[in-house]
C-alpha cells in the first residue's frame, strides 16, 4: 500500500497548537467574522487553502458556502484548481500568500508575509492568517480522517480523487 498522499495533522500535538492559536486569537476571529474580512474575500481565502491541502470535505462544504454567498461556480472552481483568474486583482497578493501558506504547511517565508503586510496592513494580515489557519484545521482533520479510513481499509477507503476531481453535486 503506497503512503497517504495528502498533508495530514502527524500528532495530537500540532492539531492541539492549531485550535490553541485560534482560541488565544478569538477576538480577533470575531471582529473577521463580523466584516473585518469580507464573506467572499474568506471564501476564497479558505478555497485556496484547500485547493492546495485537497481536502474533499472541505472543497464540497465550501463549494456550497461560496454558491450561497454570491461567488459563481467557474470562480469557486477555478480557485479549487489553484487558477485566480475570476478573482478581484486587490486580492492577488493574499490568495496567492494563501497559497504559499499552505504549501509550507503554515511556515511561511518571511518575505512572503512581509509583502501581504505591505499590501493589507498589519491587522488586516492577521485577519487573514486566522482564516487560512481556521481552514487548515478542516482541512488537516478532514484529510486525517480519510487517512484513518485509508490504513485500515488497505487503501480501499479515504483516497484521494483523480487531480481535478471533486464530487461536490451540482453547487449552482
Amino acid at each position: 500500500m503506497r503512503p497517504f498522499p495528502r498533508r495530514t495533522y502527524r500528532s495530537l500535538g500540532q492539531a492541539w497548537a492549531d485550535v490553541k492559536d485560534v482560541v488565544q486569537r478569538r477576538a480577533l476571529l470575531r471582529s473577521t467574522m463580523r466584516g473585518g474580512l469580507s464573506p467572499q474575500f474568506r471564501e476564497r481565502l479558505m478555497l485556496a487553502v484547500t485547493a492546495v491541502n485537497e481536502c474533499r470535505y472541505c472543497a464540497y462544504f465550501h463549494l456550497k458556502v461560496a454558491d450561497a454567498i454570491g461567488l459563481s461556480a467557474s470562480e469557486a472552481r477555478s480557485l479549487l484548481d489553484r487558477r485566480f483568474d475570476d478573482c478581484p486583482t486587490e486580492e492577488l497578493t493574499a490568495l496567492l500568500y494563501a497559497q504559499h501558506w499552505a504549501a509550507s504547511d503554515a511556515q511561511p517565508d518571511s518575505t512572503m508575509r512581509a509583502r501581504l503586510i505591505e499590501a493589507y496592513g498589519s491587522e488586516q494580515a492577521d485577519r487573514i492568517e486566522l482564516t487560512l489557519r481556521l481552514i487548515r484545521i478542516g482541512n488537516l482533520l478532514g484529510n486525517t480522517f480519510d487517512a484513518i479510513l485509508y490504513a485500515v481499509s488497505a487503501g480501499r477507503l479515504g483516497q484521494p480523487q483523480p487531480k481535478g476531481v471533486v464530487h461536490h453535486g451540482d453547487c449552482t
